[in-house]
């Protein structure tokens, strides 16, 4: 009872951290009313809450993994070991990445709060069976059950971050985009404490299954507060729509059909240098958040604070490498987003490396909590951000599919690749064996880096000015 009430408190002040972090945000000043601001927050934060919850409902896969990972089965292996956790989890990601090429032009086409309602959904009744599944525990291929179902959330998962920059791209003008990627920087941030920390006290305080019934439950409320009160443009809310200066800016004809809409985003050269930027982000931020804990268990060392409360050092380290991304890109870098994605994938270079010397040191999880600011201030930047940006509040849908679907694309080669070289059971035990963990991080930081220079001076070009340039 005294952790229950121990980690409520560290909520509420985390909460109450966040409410501040977001109300001292500087504000860009493009001429909208209080009334409309106070509208834009009662859309978005709901918005952001149900977008928090389906990483909770994501990620408790690896809080799941810890405690099945520590329940011998039949034969006396493990429930889930390293290379089980690395398909189930390597399927999802797959399926979430290849999800985009249909869920992004059905974003675009249907609206962003129908798609993120159909992702609360589905992802609800896939936790629930998640839930169903751990509790009765099959004894034969446990890890194809979950490998199957997970595949199954991860497709309604991918609507998650199409559907919140499709949803918020009419309400924030290009200028004042760097705050709104701090906000999604931050909701990533909260996301991966409920997973993670929260998630944990369920298991400890109720039961396993309850890491998966959690969520759905919380889901459910979450998207009733989102038909009742978000609208997918100012006009449907009772304010006048504005020109937001982004791709879409003064295209105002007949919509292009899906498979014109993907292949000019292809043939865009920021975009495509983007989405190769993500697929570096997605290997390095699941490098750190999934397997971090993993080599801790592995090793014995279950001591250190970081360890001990990943999650709410995970959540610290995404407030404050969105906010530090957001402001410096508006405030600093005139809205251009690859400037600050370049400095920070500079620092992730940085602190690859020192992981690779640190391996065995206690000082690891100080370095990897310093990554994990970089990497989801970089995520937001550019996933949220930029895909609005350079895909217009018309094509965000296809734009911002195109990038998160690199990102996941990123991850499903990391779980493969971590699957085929990290170490298992006997031989986990020994830290200096994980080696190819850090390592593997070094040239993924390294290119990240090099692509984000390739992208230093880029802004959106609106169509209408385009044209006057022909």
């Amino acid at each position: 009872m005294h952790k229950v009430l121990e980690e409520s408190i560290a909520i509420v002040l985390l909460i109450g951290a966040i409410a501040i972090v977001v109300a001292r945000l500087p504000k860009v000043d493009v001429g909208h009313s209080a009334a409309f601001r106070r509208r834009r927050l009662r859309n978005w934060l709901p918005v952001g809450l149900l977008y928090a919850l389906l990483y909770m409902g994501r990620y408790n896969l690896t809080v799941a993994k810890s405690v099945l990972g520590g329940i011998a089965g039949p034969d006396g292996a493990p429930l889930m070991d390293n290379p089980d956790f690395a398909l189930i989890f390597g399927v999802g990601t797959a399926v979430y990445g290849c999800s985009f090429v249909l869920n992004g032009p059905l974003t675009d086409r249907f609206g962003g709060k129908r798609a993120l309602l159909v992702g609360a959904f589905g992802s609800i009744l896939a936790n629930v069976a998640l839930g169903f599944v751990t509790w009765v525990r099959p004894a034969q291929n446990l890890a194809l059950w979950f490998s199957i179902i997970y595949g199954v959330n991860m497709y309604f998962q991918s609507f998650g971050a199409v559907a919140i920059v499709k949803i918020n791209a009419p309400w924030f003008h290009v200028r004042e985009r760097g705050t709104f990627g701090a906000i999604f920087g931050i909701l990533i941030a909260l996301g991966l404490y409920l997973s993670l920390d929260v998630s944990r006290l369920i298991v400890d305080g109720i039961t396993l299954e309850w890491v998966f019934f959690a969520p759905a439950v919380l889901l459910s409320v979450l998207a009733v507060v989102t038909i009742m009160l978000v609208k997918d443009s100012p006009a449907e809310a009772g304010f006048a729509d504005f020109d937001t200066a982004d791709a879409s800016s003064g295209d105002d004809g007949p919509r292009m059909p899906v498979v014109d809409v993907f292949k000019k985003m292809l043939r865009d050269r920021v975009i495509v240098t983007i989405a190769c930027i993500e697929f570096c982000t997605g290997f390095l931020r699941q490098a750190i958040l999934q397997w971090y804990r993993s080599f801790v268990e592995a090793t014995g060392g279950v001591d250190g604070f970081v360890y001990a409360h990943w999650g709410m050092v995970s959540c610290v380290a995404g407030i404050l490498g969105g906010v530090f991304a957001g402001v410096i890109s508006d405030h600093f870098f005139q809205s251009r987003r690859g400037p600050v994605s370049a400095v920070l994938y500079g620092l992730l270079v940085v602190g690859s490396i020192v992981a690779v010397v640190l391996l065995e040191s206690p000082l690891l999880g100080p370095v990897f909590a310093f990554m994990s600011m970089c990497v989801i201030g970089v995520h937001g930047m550019l996933t949220a951000t930029a895909g609005m940006d350079f895909g217009g509040r018309r094509n965000a849908g296809v734009a911002v599919g195109i990038i998160d679907g690199f990102v996941y694309a990123g991850t499903a080669v990391m779980s493969f690749t971590y699957g085929a070289i990290l170490p298992t059971k006997d031989a986990a035990k020994d830290a200096s064996n994980w080696i190819g963990w850090p390592v593997a991080m070094v040239p993924m930081a390294v290119i990240g880096f090099l692509l984000a220079r390739k992208v230093w001076h880029a802004k959106p070009q609106p169509k209408r000015a385009a044209a006057a340039k022909e």
